[in-house]
Order: structure tokens, then sequence, then C-alpha cells
């Protein structure tokens, strides 16, 4: 069962492009504690994620090139099964939180697995596997966190402060997702996965992630402004710069060599915007709770 392939197929330092989701969560949850912080993000970020990208490839099994995974090994029976049991881990420490947020573990769960399995195989439907990748991994998992980080129920659907920045989560996932497809024109194909990265083109595909992260953008900054601070609109716009810049300067070498849309460039992308994404949302966790004026002051 635990075959280094398998290992290999958990991708579990891909987790790294999602912790921005956690991270937003934290930085405006009013009701945390060190053991809630430590269960959810290991929750997430060691078993749930994980489960969901091998349970996805036992199902793919992929030639070429997936996210995080340059040249993917053959998958192996054991993937399958070391997929459920990180399912099962994950919700077991959720549990420890609270049923509601294990529930919520549960369902983000069945969610990820019916989007490659055959039966159901979300992932074939542009615009619907669009939709609902960038909903459960910006929406849902926003509140699944923020739930977790606070030991709330489901009485914070009800709240806006708690709605508006997960829906915010979710816009920049809806912009950026074709990205992380524009390589795999070819594999999708194969199997009849009619990817929305594959139905818009690869030129197609930087044009609406163009238009669509703008959107995103503004309505952050529109929402540091309005709940927060100025300044964290500030930064969060010169946070994001060198994604922009990243951005354009492939579009360019696109636009000269097609095969420029490949693997190597769209990890690069992941990468610089994760890190972006990573390092502004702790600094506005710290700075929003407080942590660095008492730094400062020497607590």
């Amino acid at each position: 069962m635990f075959k280094k392939s398998t290992w290999l197929h958990l991708r579990i330092p891909f987790s790294f492009f999602l912790l921005p989701v956690f991270l937003f969560a934290l930085a405006v949850s009013p009701n945390i504690n060190e053991s809630r912080i430590i269960i959810v993000f290991i929750a997430l970020h060691f078993f749930l994620y994980p489960a969901s990208n091998g349970y996805n490839s036992y199902f793919d099994k992929d030639e070429k090139s997936i996210g995080g995974l340059k040249n993917p090994p053959k998958v192996v029976r054991g993937l399958y099964y070391t997929a459920l049991i990180f399912d099962l881990v994950a919700i077991g420490l959720a549990l420890l939180i609270s049923w509601q947020f294990a529930l919520m573990l549960f369902i983000y769960g069945l969610v990820s697995k019916a989007y490659s399995h055959p039966l159901v195989r979300i992932k074939k439907y542009a615009w619907l596997s669009w939709f609902i990748a960038g909903f459960f991994q910006g929406i849902f998992t926003f509140i699944m966190a923020y739930m977790g980080l606070n030991k709330y129920g489901f009485h914070v659907l009800e709240q806006a402060h708690v709605v508006i920045p997960a829906l915010l989560t979710s816009l920049v996932l809806w912009g950026s997702y074709p990205m992380t497809q524009i390589y795999q024109h070819e594999e999708d194909s194969k199997r009849g996965d009619n990817t929305l990265s594959y139905k818009l083109g690869i030129k197609g595909t930087f044009h609406f992630t163009a238009i669509a992260f703008s959107i995103a953008v503004g309505c952050f900054v529109f929402y540091f402004m309005e709940y927060h601070h100025d300044k964290y609109a500030l930064h969060f716009v010169l946070g994001m710069l060198p994604v922009v810049m990243y951005f354009g300067y492939w579009y360019l070498k696109v636009h000269v060599d097609i095969n420029k849309a490949n693997y190597s460039y769209t990890m690069w992308l992941n990468t610089i915007s994760a890190l972006c994404l990573n390092i502004f949302f702790i600094y506005f966790f710290l700075d929003n709770s407080q942590v660095l004026q008492a730094i400062k002051a020497g607590y």
C-alpha cells in the first residue's frame, strides 16, 4: 500500500498552494486557540487535500505532468485505499473539534471523489467543474476552516463577515483555476474531459484569467477598505504585483511560442501566486490580530 508512487501521488507539498484559504480564515477569526490551529492545519493540508489528490490520480491515471508531479509514476491499487484512509484520519481529527467541522470535511471528500470518479466525473463538464472546484476549494473551504478554527457551528453561514471573505477566495480560484489546466489539453481530450481551459483555448485561458483575476483583486481592495483598513488594500495590491508581472511575462512568451504553455511555466505561476498570497495573509493575520503590536510592545 505504502509504495513510493503512492506517496508521490498524494502530493502533500501541493497543499502549499491551497494554504492561502486557511490563512485568510485564520486572519479574520475571533475565537481561535493554538490547539485548534494545529488540528485544522494538519487535518486539511496533510490528510484531506492529499486524499483528494491521491483519489483523483488513481482514477485519472495521468501519463503526463499533473499539478505537483512533472513525471507521475503509474498508480497502484494501494493509492486508492491510502486516499480513503487519509480521508478517515482527516475526519477523525476534525471530530476532536466538532461534528459540524467533521461533516464539512466529509462533504468536501465526497465532492472531490465525484470530481474524478468515472460514474460521475464532474471534471468532464467544463463550466460545472470550474464552478464546483472554485466553490469547494474557496467558499466551502474558507467556511470549513473558519468553523474549525473558532469551534463554531453552521450559524456562520448567516454572517456576512464570514460569507463575504469566503466568496472572495472563490473569486480568485475561479479566475486562476483554468490556468492550472492549460498544459493538460492533450491529456484531458484523450479522456474526454472537456475542461474550461480546453474549451477556451490557450490564449483564451490567459484572457479569461486576466479579466477574472482583475475583478477578484478589485473586490479584495473594496473588502479591505470597507471592512478593515486602507493599508491592507494597498499591501494586497503590492503583494500581487509579482504575480501580475510573471503572468504578463509568460503571456508574451506564449504569444510567440504556444508550446510555452507548459507544466514548468504553470508551476512557476502557481508557486509565485501562492507565495505572495501566503506572505500577505500571514502579515494580515499578525497585524489584524494585533500579534505584531504585542511583539513590538515587548510581550
